[in-house]
């Protein structure tokens, strides 16, 4: 019997490997030419020296052996069919595993073959790297992973954020295997006990229904073996996510017939563990220093730390040098804000100065003023620098990203009213979560947009719309090649930063560049941000449990519960009491709390209270050894803490913003950058144990003092001689820009868009002919774009009002 096969097709064209050098190997593709196909050298492009001969013998000796290529077309590659949902036209892809998607596949099946189950991997893959082609290759070969003539896994589940991850894992292993048989999508209660039972090899399912599909898992199935695979591994895999997955497959988790209450707390501290009958696998672009410390591979130095660092890395460096994703940060414009504001009150009354400076901040920012002249700079550079230079062959977009949905749907009708008044083709969409009052009316992304939620993403890629200004959405896992142009005016630093302008790092054929224009952070936040993720994240040290017998010596000693209370409450706990029999016990140390503590104390406690809890949650998961007295206070502080009242604290800013108003305000933007990543592997320190503290002292002053620190600090441009200046721009140019014959005629006999287009250039006419008098005016505005903005709006309005006929 004959079977037919898509592998000809790619021994006939995917598989002629191309070299230029005896260094470096290509790897021809029908969408993007020939890509690399190297080991990487240096956490960067190339291949390391080899002393016995040229450094691409690698692939003679590792991938073109008459065993490995087999092995590559029955197991990675493929032909991949999809269909657009809209048009109805379908297109087939031929993938073919990249050099490090062959090399971490193997290496984690070669380990857990050797190993067998209850070992944890992480594998640090940068945006880009293919990771679900990663993942759906290894969930596929880990089914039929054997150790001793026997399977080492019984079902794989596949743990992800990512919906279409699904899909993606079924497309790959089509050609092997049937679905329906292999594959189950666990996406409700009794799912994944029915898939299961019913012999399904992979299961996926999501982190937000993980947990509690797991309680579905009946005690028949906790002596099975397990290979967890998570997608973007996040640091709540430590907490209770890792411990309701241990809690409901280990055999650990499972209750005896007659158990004490020692019994039931060992049952739970074991529990809390990862799974001796589980082996994790990781991936993720950022791991943060609770998924190296949880998942990483532990390196103990001589001075007696211990390091986690990565079971395989591909790092952004190589990422970027391989020309996989773009460079995010090479093109980075900060955008400085200047603003000046003005007391409206008689009196000079008292503020607490930082809560006043943020609310001031914020007010500058979110002014409907200061909203439409960013607005119109961000559409301009669309027009002048992103669609007029044909980026992305003229299809490319923009992702405006802003701090909350008020301010993202300010942005919007902003967006369009200046995109009608340029008469552009372009329109914007707006993202954003629930419905939103905004002057006086419930609106929602739908509404706003005119079709549901769910078509956003398809939208976006089609005419007219090239703008998508966002409210904390599509800025994680939003994959749009399409995406060149980011306005950033949120404010952004660590992993959110990295997240959310690596949106931008997608590839395209006709993709060379990216721009991201920043209104609120600067160069210094966001290098900081990258340095952590360019080359090889690496925990410095392991989180010290003897933190948690200091907080805990500190709790007890405010005396605000007992030792009696916390075993009396717990063992009422694990009895399946109702909140009826356990309240009463909490509201006694509430009014201890309150009654015996001051502010400060209360501030403390609560502090330490907080991080005992969340470091706990996270250390029993890792710990070699196990705690009664930390268990039963873990457990009842995690029912106090939400009990305890914060501290009343007066807002000692509270009323300034109705003793101001906003007098002036331009942006200027800066050169564009190049940020560049120092050339080194990044270590980050270990979760912070420390707690507690007390409430900062308001720092007082007067509203006189609070803006002029304001205005200094954002300051407006030290003019030599700004009377001279004033004169010139509110007199002396209005006149002789008024009085161009080309601006008067516009004015008389056509409309107003045409006579502001003749009004500029009379503007760029009287500034050259200025340049030789006053060359400080004609410099700022040459070279500062945001007062140029606003000074050719000013002499508009000046004098298009006194010439119109």
């Amino acid at each position: 019997m004959r079977v037919s096969s898509p592998f000809p097709t790619f021994l006939s064209r995917q598989c002629l490997l191309q070299s230029t050098s005896r260094a470096h190997f290509w790897v021809p593709s029908i969408a993007m030419g020939y890509l690399p196909f190297n080991r990487g050298w240096k956490d960067g492009a190339g291949n390391p020296p080899n002393p016995n001969g040229p450094k691409t013998d690698y692939l003679w000796r590792e991938v073109l052996t008459r065993e490995s290529l087999t092995n590559i077309l029955e197991k990675y590659a493929q032909v991949v069919e999809s269909r657009d949902e809209r048009t109805g036209r379908k297109k087939r892809i031929q993938i073919w595993p990249r050099y490090h998607q062959l090399a971490v596949v193997r290496k984690l099946l070669a380990d857990a073959a050797q190993h067998g189950a209850g070992k944890r991997y992480l594998i640090q893959h940068s945006a880009g790297s293919g990771k679900s082609n990663s993942i759906a290759w290894l969930a596929h070969q880990l089914i039929g992973l054997e150790k001793d003539d026997a399977p080492v896994f019984d079902s794989i589940i596949v743990v992800t954020d990512r919906i279409l991850l699904d899909r993606q894992i079924r497309d790959t292993i089509k050609q092997y295997a049937q679905v329906s048989a292999t594959v189950g999508h666990a996406g409700r209660s009794g799912d994944l006990r029915q898939f299961i039972e019913d012999g399904k090899k992979i299961i996926i399912s999501t982190v937000q229904k993980f947990p509690f599909i797991l309680n579905e898992i009946g005690n028949e199935h906790r002596g099975r073996t397990f290979a967890i695979i998570i997608d973007e591994a996040h640091s709540s895999q430590g907490g209770r996510t890792s411990a309701a997955m241990s809690k409901a497959l280990s055999e650990a988790g499972e209750e005896g017939e007659e158990e004490t209450f020692e019994d039931r707390i060992n049952r739970l501290m074991e529990s809390h563990k990862l799974l001796p009958n589980a082996s994790y696998f990781a991936f993720t672009a950022t791991p943060k220093n609770k998924t190296l410390e949880i998942f990483g591979t532990p390196n103990p130095q001589p001075d007696g730390a211990v390091k986690h660092h990565a079971f395989h890395t591909y790092t952004m460096k190589q990422a970027i040098q391989e020309g996989f994703i773009l460079d995010v940060i090479a093109h980075y414009t900060p955008v400085e804000s200047y603003y000046k504001i003005a007391k409206t009150v008689e009196d000079d009354p008292e503020f607490d100065i930082k809560k006043a400076q943020k609310k001031l901040r914020r007010f500058v920012e979110g002014h409907d003023h200061a909203i439409r002249l960013k607005a119109e700079i961000m559409v301009d550079h669309f027009h002048e620098q992103v669609f007029t230079q044909n980026k992305i062959g003229g299809q490319a977009r923009a992702m405006v990203v802003t701090n909350g949905i008020e301010r993202a749907i300010q942005y919007y009708h902003a967006i369009q009213a200046y995109l009608k008044e340029r008469k552009s083709k372009f329109e914007a969409l707006v993202a954003f979560s629930g419905e939103h009052e905004f002057g006086g009316v419930k609106v929602s992304e739908a509404n706003l947009n005119g079709f549901p939620s769910g078509q956003i993403a398809v939208r976006f890629r089609e005419e007219p719309y090239r703008f998508l200004v966002c409210a904390d959405k599509f800025q994680a896992g939003y994959d749009e090649p399409l995406l060149h142009t980011m306005y950033v005016d949120k404010t952004l630093a660590g992993i959110k930063a990295v997240q959310t302008l690596s949106r931008l790092n997608r590839a395209h054929p006709k993709k060379h560049d990216v721009f991201v224009l920043d209104f609120l952070n600067d160069v210094d936040t966001i290098r900081d941000a990258f340095a952590q993720y360019y080359q090889a994240t690496i925990l410095a040290d392991e989180t010290d449990p003897d933190k948690l017998h200091d907080l805990q010596a500190d709790l007890d000693r405010a005396q605000v519960y007992t030792p009696e209370q916390v075993d009396d409450f717990v063992r009422l706990y694990l009895g399946g009491a109702e909140r009826e029999q356990l309240d009463p016990i909490l509201d006694a140390c509430v009014a201890i709390y309150l009654g015996n503590l001051d502010e400060d104390g209360q501030v403390d406690f609560k502090g330490k209270a907080k991080a005992f809890a969340r470091t706990y949650a996270f250390l029993s998961s890792v710990l070699p050894f196990t705690n009664t007295n930390w268990e039963k206070r873990s457990i009842f502080l995690n029912f106090l803490i939400p009990k305890l009242p914060a501290p009343q604290e007066e807002d000692l800013s509270k009323g300034i913003l109705d003793a101001i108003d906003m007098d002036s305000y331009r942006v200027e933007k800066r050169a564009m950058q190049k940020i560049i990543l120092p050339d080194q592997d990044a270590e980050i320190e270990p979760v912070p144990t420390t707690g507690g503290g007390r409430r900062p002292e308001p720092e007082l002053d007067r509203l006189s003092n609070i803006i002029r620190v304001f205005n200094e600090h954002f300051g407006d441009i030290p003019w030599e001689d700004a009377d001279r200046v004033r004169q010139l721009i509110t007199e002396t140019i209005p006149a002789r820009v008024a009085a161009d014959t080309a601006y008067r005629n516009a004015q008389q006999h056509s409309d107003k868009q045409n006579a502001r287009i003749e009004h500029d250039k009379a503007l760029l006419r009287v500034m050259t002919s200025v340049m030789k008098d006053d060359t400080e005016l004609f410099k700022q505005f040459m070279d500062n774009e945001g007062f140029k903005r606003w000074m050719t709006d000013t002499v508009f309005g000046l004098t298009y009002s006194e010439g119109r006929v």
